[in-house]
Parts: structure tokens; sequence; C-alpha cells
């Protein structure tokens, strides 16, 4: 006791000690008045009251004593009462609550989600901000009206929602709706609102402005006052007049309940008593109820957000005006928003490649395309802007970012926590069930019904088949009707084509699609992975081992008690019982098996083994194929993203977020899944993919993000081949990630990258693959000399390349020097063999440079320098310049098909690449170069006397004018 007497002596007076150091300015503060007070004051001889008190000041999470300083009653403006009055005045606003309550409110609001910070953090809540259509319209008038039929009125300003209808008293408040379909722009409307108020810029008619969430307030359960409450929010205005109730102050606050579907609101007086004293204690409804009711504080103006399916919860009388938001109804508005967030990149520079990524969505939305059709909704622009940044602004400082997790964010931000109508059983007790998770069973359904069968479009009927086609009691139907109204026209539209037939009679029943044809796939997959595609078995064994279950633990509790008097065989029943739940649990792991098949099979249809990859397709359906399209069935379609969102949905991010919109999946689930995916990979990536495919189950594994199953996938594969595959900075970082997962002594045999339009930027990003190959091919790729450089950055201290190939890759003279100088970097035990720079702008001075920095490697043996811009002499100099350095080992210089006066060993080599590449190279340049090898072979043959050898020469020429007569026919 006497050591924690003195413990609590010692933290007194330390305490005492901080509060003396913490007081010690406010202590100057009071000397310097006192000092004031008798220098002028007191010689002045005049009454002054006392100017300084004490007031509590809360400022942004710090709360400290401070003084307040008021003006003393003197008439004079000069000397120390001018001081006293401009202390007062800058104490005065410090302390203002309506001032603390702006700053704070512009912190909150300015907050971005997680979600928006994957566009490079250049975004503030006023740049992008695009407004859209707001109209007055009263429900009934908005009924049945498709998006395309919205008329073209000019929209409303925020400030026109609050400007009094004709007839309106002026002593009341108004009650304003603001009513919309999911995804319109509700909630950024509010919260561009707010800023501006907190800025100055717009309301200036309002004095306070208290914005609330009605799914916080829906979380509230015991009776608070409205006082309370909005001091509970915001501590700061716990003791503001302005809601006292008194000299109609509460004429100058404007109250914002963002999403009031999400309250049960109920206007009936024997249900909601009538309250009109802001200090009195209610549930938080009743206090929203009075406040719509004008019962409590009528001259207070509110602004109510909410769905379709909730206009009617609160009662015509009680609203002022109705105001409907329509998202962008023109394509200028969405052309207005993606150029605020693509052309965002930098402020300081252009980006000439997001200005081509606008053009073509513009002219894209112009077509009226099915694109244009769902850019109606801000959500849509949102994530196509998502899916676009994703595919071309992609760098190795951002965060790791999956196409799985912008549509799993996309669907947090619009149904995050949400659940269906509470359904009240008999008993009285509430249940409530995810919204999502409703979504997957019916939407999701639907969807996996379209992939399966290769069908995109869907029949009125078809909806109503999967999505309630088996409900039945009062309360399944009020579910439904909500979710039509609120969820359905969000996943499924009229199809843009269908429609047009339908209008010109071509056809006679209009067909359904979803907004975005990925999120059919991604539904399909979330529809698979949560397991809710149960055969008839699963289900029957289900519902077995729950009954058996049940009856084994109630059987096991009476066979304790005669155990003691009936045999032991007899047991063997209750056992048996026991044996449900292992029996179920079985039959589940061969549903796991089963998904990781359907994952696999889908992968790897031999169908879709030539079309273009995944990544290309996403990008084709946002921004169009531009030129003649090919013909195909309009109803029938690839799904080859479907499995990759299966994947991508069993990483722990994403697992993460479906928690939150209530569709669990157990890490025990993943695990199983897992294990019969590996082996189904592992035996696909043996065979010889096609480029397009191979990328695809990159893409696959990237999404997947498990480096273990990574590393066992890539085990199995000797090559990559991505040759002809556009790559882009997505597929390099897909790669280089891949490859980085991959176990350390795992080195490819070949990894082939040519045609691949890679840009010297895009070799940053790669640097860790070229370490992971013996050969690497780069060619038919601009890399220049940008490219060289960073190519050569990422091969210092590589010690397994052998051949390097730099075919048609734009290389110069500087190129060429720079790879001499480094040549000398490359050197192991397993050196560099071969390098090919053939066909780029190489000179004789910087070849001559190059071959002797290859003579001087230790273990190249090979130099490819044909199609260079090399002279007669300068290629004898290359020769020359070897015999005369006397090497001990012979380097093999490639410059024609010739070397000297015999042939090279590697013309057929030379003219097989020649080749497989007439028609995309330079068709001048290379007939040009045919017929030098023309002239060298006819001037070599002329020098030959043995007839066998003046044959072979002949029939090297013979080869030469073949290629030539290629070239002719194929030129335009």
């Amino acid at each position: 006791m006497m050591w924690l007497c003195r413990r609590c002596v010692g933290v007194y007076n330390w305490r005492r000690m901080r509060w003396k150091q913490r007081a010690t300015p406010y202590q100057t503060i009071f000397t310097s008045w006192k000092d004031l007070k008798q220098k002028h004051f007191s010689s002045m001889g005049t009454k002054i009251t006392w100017p300084l008190q004490l007031h509590w000041h809360q400022s942004l999470g710090t709360a400290l004593w401070r003084p307040q300083m008021r003006e003393p009653l003197l008439s004079s403006a000069s000397g120390p009462i001018s001081v006293l009055r401009a202390l007062s005045f800058s104490a005065s606003i410090a302390a203002d609550p309506i001032e603390i309550h702006k700053q704070r409110l512009n912190l909150w609001f300015s907050h971005l989600p997680q979600e928006e910070k994957q566009f490079g953090g250049y975004f503030t809540p006023e740049t992008m901000h695009i407004d859209p259509l707001i109209l007055e319209r009263k429900p009934a008038e908005s009924r049945g009206i498709e998006r395309s039929q919205i008329p073209h009125h000019p929209s409303l300003s925020v400030e026109q929602l609050f400007d009094r209808p004709l007839g309106h008293p002026s002593e009341r408040g108004m009650n304003i709706m603001l009513y919309g379909a999911v995804g319109t722009g509700k909630s950024t409307v509010v919260r561009k609102l707010v800023l501006d108020w907190c800025a100055g810029t717009t309301l200036s008619q309002f004095k306070l402005l208290v914005p609330f969430s009605c799914e916080d307030l829906s979380q509230s359960k015991n009776p608070t006052s409205l006082r309370d409450l909005v001091g509970r929010k915001y501590l700061h205005l716990r003791r503001t007049p302005f809601l006292s109730g008194e000299a109609q102050q509460a004429r100058d606050v404007l109250f914002i309940f963002n999403g009031m579907e999400r309250m049960r609101l109920n206007f009936r007086i024997a249900s909601t008593e009538l309250c009109s004293d802001p200090n009195e204690a209610l549930p938080t409804g009743t206090l929203m109820v009075n406040l719509l009711r004008k019962y409590l504080l009528p001259e207070a103006t509110i602004l109510v957000t909410t769905r379709l399916s909730a206009v009617e919860h609160i009662p015509k009388k009680y609203v002022s005006r109705y105001m409907q938001i329509c998202g962008f109804n023109d394509p200028e508005s969405q052309r207005s928003y993606f150029t605020s967030r693509l052309l965002q990149q930098a402020t300081e520079k252009l980006n000439p490649q997001a200005e081509s990524l606008i053009e073509l969505l513009y002219l894209n939305l112009q077509k009226e395309s099915q694109l244009a059709f769902a850019c109606y909704l801000p959500s849509y622009c949102w994530l196509t802007c998502a899916t676009l940044h994703f595919l071309h602004f992609t760098d190795t400082q951002a965060p790791i970012r999956t196409l799985t997790g912008i549509f799993t964010s996309f669907l947090r931000l619009n149904f995050g926590g949400e659940v269906l109508e509470v359904n009240e059983g008999s008993s009285g007790a509430t249940e409530q069930s995810s919204l999502m998770r409703y979504v997957v069973q019916t939407v999701g359904k639907l969807a996996f019904d379209g992939v399966t069968k290769r069908r995109t479009r869907f029949t009125e009927e078809e909806l109503e088949q999967w999505v309630g086609g088996k409900t039945k009691t009062d309360e399944e139907l009020q579910q439904l009707s909500v979710f039509r109204n609120d969820v359905l026209d969000f996943f499924l539209v009229p199809c843009v084509e269908n429609t047009k037939l339908l209008e010109a009679g071509d056809v006679t029943k209009q067909r359904y699609v979803f907004a975005i044809p990925t999120m059919q796939e991604y539904l399909a997959a979330l529809y698979m992975v949560l397991g809710e595609n149960k055969s008839a078995l699963e289900r029957l064994s289900r519902d077995m081992s729950m009954a058996l279950g049940q009856a084994g633990e109630d059987l096991q509790s009476l066979g304790n008690i005669l155990s003691k008097f009936i045999p032991l065989r007899i047991f063997a029943v209750f056992n048996l019982l026991r044996l449900a739940p292992n029996l179920y649990e079985r039959v589940l792991n061969m549903t796991k098996g089963r998904i990781a098949r359907t994952m696999a099979a889908e992968m790897f249809r031999s169908e879709d083994s030539f079309n273009e990859d995944v990544l290309d397709q996403v990008e084709q359906s946002l921004l169009g194929v531009q030129g003649p399209q090919p013909k195909q069935e309009l109803d029938m379609k690839s799904f080859e993203l479907y499995p990759i969102f299966m994947g991508g949905l069993l990483h722990y991010g994403n697992r993460a977020l479906l928690e939150q919109l209530g569709c669990h999946i157990t890490s025990t689930a993943v695990a199983q899944i897992t294990h019969g995916l590996t082996r189904q990979l592992a035996q696909h990536g043996q065979k010889n993919l096609p480029p397009t495919e191979l990328m695809d189950l990159l893409l696959f594994l990237y999404e997947f993000q498990n480096p273990r199953l990574t590393s066992q996938v890539l085990s199995s594969l000797k090559t990559i081949n991505l040759s002809t595959v556009r790559m882009t900075p997505i597929k390099c970082f897909i790669l280089s990630w891949v490859l980085t997962c991959s176990p350390r002594r795992l080195l490819l045999d070949e990894l082939n990258l040519s045609s691949c339009h890679l840009r010297s930027e895009m070799l940053k990003m790669l640097r860790s693959a070229f370490r992971c190959t013996h050969h690497l091919k780069l060619c038919n790729n601009p890399l220049l000399e940008s490219g060289a450089q960073h190519l050569l950055e990422g091969l210092q201290g590589n010690q397994s390349l052998k051949r390097l190939d730099l075919m048609h890759t734009g290389l110069d003279d500087s190129a060429a020097r720079q790879l001499a100088e480094h040549l000398s970097d490359m050197t192991s035990p397993v050196g560099l063999e071969e390098l090919n720079v053939a066909y780029n702008d190489i000179g004789d001075s910087a070849g001559l440079k190059l071959v002797a920095a290859c003579r001087k490697h230790p273990t190249v043996h090979t130099v490819h320098l044909y199609l260079n811009q090399l002279s007669e002499m300068g290629k004898q100099s290359l020769y020359v310049d070897g015999s005369e350095a006397g090497a001990a080992r012979r380097l093999q210089i490639l410059t024609s098909v010739t070397e000297g006066a015999d042939l090279s060993d590697a013309w057929p080599r030379i003219l097989s690449i020649i080749r497989q590449n007439a028609t995309s190279w330079d068709r001048g340049r290379v007939r040009e170069q045919l017929l030098d090898f023309l002239r060298d072979l006819e001037s070599s043959r002329r020098q030959q006397r043995n007839f066998l050898k003046k044959h072979h020469f002949r029939r090297v020429e013979k080869g030469v004018r073949e290629c030539l007569r290629t070239l002719d026919d194929r030129t335009p």
C-alpha cells in the first residue's frame, strides 16, 4: 500500500509539472494582459470591463482551454483598443463552432475511399465531379420510362433544388426528395453539396448544414433527443442555438438524410408519437418522422436522398419537391467524366495515350453502343475508367491491383453492407439476409446459365424464371419488388441492337443483356465459387446431414442412458447416424474438386485457343472494334474471363471484400480448390500453348495471387512464347510478377517477346524477367536507343543468358556502342554465346566496335549483322580486323549469305528469317538487301572452280530469287 501511495503521488506530481509546462504560454498571455492594463488603461482613467474569459475550444481532435477576448467598452479606434479588437476578432473566429464544423466536414467529405486511390492520387472531389442530370419530376411521371427516353431538358443546379415553389409558406422549411436508381450519383451530389457549403461557394442562405447517413442512424437502438443526436455526431454543435427551437433560428438549418431506404419510417400517429421538443429522447426513426412532419423544428429545410423503391415511404403531403437524378444522359457528360479521370495522370504534361483512349471511348459512345447505354449510370463510368486505368496505366510503383479486385470493389461501393427488407415472422423475430448474396442466387444463377450455354441475351420469361420465379409469400413478393426496382435494372438492361430491331418490326420480343459483358462472367464465377451450383446429390446429402446429424445428437443422449441395459451391438445404428455429417463433408470435397476441374476446363477450351488474349477482349468491349468486325452469331460469345474471375475470387483480399457483402468463402474451401487446381494447371502447362492462351494462363496466376501455386505451375514450363501478343504495361507487370514467384533455380529455355509492340518504358517493368531465361528474343519491337539502355541496365550481372535476339529493334550506332561497352557485364561460366542485331541501323564504325567487343568476350561465338547499314568496305573490314588480331578462337560474323568467297553456314537461317518477316518489314529495304545477296553470290560463284561448289551457289541464288518473287507478289 505504501508503494501504491507513493506511485500515485508521483503520477500526480508528474501531471502537475506537465500542466505547468503547457500552461506557460497562457500564463504569458495573462501577464501581458495585466501589463497592458496597468500601462495603458490605468493612465486613461476610464473604467473598462475585463475582457478575458476562458472558453472551451475544440479544434480538429485537440481540446484546449484558450482565452477569448471581448472588446472593451471604449470608443477609441486607435492604440491598444485596436489591438484588443483584432485579438477579439481572431479569437472569435477560431472558437466559432460553425467554422469548426465546416473544417471538419471538409476533412471528412474530402477523404477519398481506397478504391479512388488506385487512380494515382491525383484526384480531389472538385476536379473529378461532373454534374449529373437532375430533373423536377414526380415518381409517377418517371415510371416506365427507359433511360434512352429521358428528355434532354437542362439540368437543375444544386441551388435550384432549394427554390421555394409557388404557394409554399415562407415560415416553414421545405422537404426536398432527391431520388434515383442505384449508381446514378446521389451520394456524390451530396458530397459535392457539403464541400461547396463548407467552402462558401453555394447555399449561403443556410448557416448550418447537418448531414446524416441513414445507414448509420438505422444502427442506433437507444432513444435520444435531436440535440443529443447532433451533439454525438458533431460534438462542437452540442450547444448550438440553431437547434434550440426558439425564435425560428432553425430556418437557417439544412438537414441532409442520405440513403433514406435504409430507415423503416412509419408516419402513422398510432405508431410514431408527435414531438416538438428537440430535447426529448425518442428513437431516431421517430425524430426523422417528426422533422419531416414539420412538427419538430418546422422552419428547418430537409434534403432526403433515396432509391426508387422507397420513394413512397414518405407521404406526398410531406414532400415539397421531388427531384429525380438521372445520371449522364448524353455522350458529352460521359466524355467529361472520362476526361477528368484519365487525363489527370500528371498535371505538368499532357498524356497522348490517355487522349487517344478518350477519343476511342467517345467514338464508341457516339455509336449508341451498349456501353453508352450502361454509362448513363456514373457507377459504370467509374468501372470503365478503373478498368482502362488498370489496362494502360499500371506501373511498378502502384500497389498491386487485379481485375477481379476492381469488380469486387465496384460492388462494395454500390451494395456494401446492404440487406434485404427485414422479414417479420409470426413470432415477431426479425431476419436479415445479405442483398449481394441474393443477387448471386438470382442474377448470378442467370449469368451462370448463360455462360454454360454460351448466351448473352435473355428474354423476359427467362428473367421471370431465374429471378423470383418461385416466390409465394407476401414478404417474398415485397422483397422481389424492391429487388426489381433497385437492383435488377442495375445489372440487366435492354439490348440496344435488339431494341433497334424491335422498333423496325424485325423481332417481336425484347431481350436483355448485362450492362457490361464482363459483369456476366464475374457474377457467374461468384455463383460457382460460392457453391450455389449444387447438384441434386449435394442438396440431398446436405439435408440428410442436417436431419440425421440432429437426430444423432438426440439419440446419443438417449443411448448414454440406455447403454447399461441394451447390448452394445444395437449402438451401431447410432454410429451410422453420426457418420452422416462426414458423408456430407466428402460430397462437399467432391464439389471443390469439380470447381477446380471446371476452372481448368474453361481455361483451355480448344475452340478459344486462337482468340485474342482476355485483356485485349476486355479493352475491345470498352473501346469498340475499329474497322470491319468479324461475323459471329449475335448471341454466341466466348467467356474466357469467367475462369480467371473464379481464380481471382479465391484471393484473400477479394474474399475480405466479399465478406463485407455477406458472401463468405472459407479458407478450407480455397485450400481444397487450390489443391485440385495445381495438378490440372501443371498438366496443361506442359503442352505447347498458343501465345494468347499462355498470356491468359499468366493472367489467371496473377489474379489468383498465390505465389506457391504460381511457382508449381511455372516449374512445368520450359519456354514462355508470347510472340505477337500485344504487350501493354499491365501485361508486362503480370509477366514480371509471375516470374518473380518462380523458384530461384528455375531458368526458362526461351523467353520469346518478339513482335509484341514493346516500348522502351515497358522494359523497366521486365527487368526481373530477363534474369530467368537462357534465350531472350525481343525481335521486331521499337526499342530504339532508350530501350536498349533500359535493357542493358536490366542485363547487368546476368548469369544465365546465352542468346540475345535484338533483330529489327531500331538500334542505331549509339545503341550499338552502348551494347559493346556493356558486353563485359554479361560474363559468367555460362555466358552469352550468340548476339543477333540484324536489320537495324548500325553503320560501319559502330559495327566494327561491336564486333571487336564480341571478340574480346570469352564466350560469344556468333554475331548477326545482316540487313544493317554496312558498306562493302565495312563488311570486309570486319573480317580483316579479325584475321589481323590473331584471335585464338573464331568469331562467326553474319553480314550476308556469303562469308568472304564462301557460302555462310547460316544462309538457310537468314533466308528463312527474311521469308517469315518480309511482309511486315520495309519491303524496299528487304528487296535491296536481297539484290545485294545476289550480287555477292554471283561474284563468289565466279571465283569458284569446283563444279559442286558452283552448283551449291546456284541453289542458294535460286532461293534468294524465290524470296524476291514472293516479296513482289505480296506488294500491293
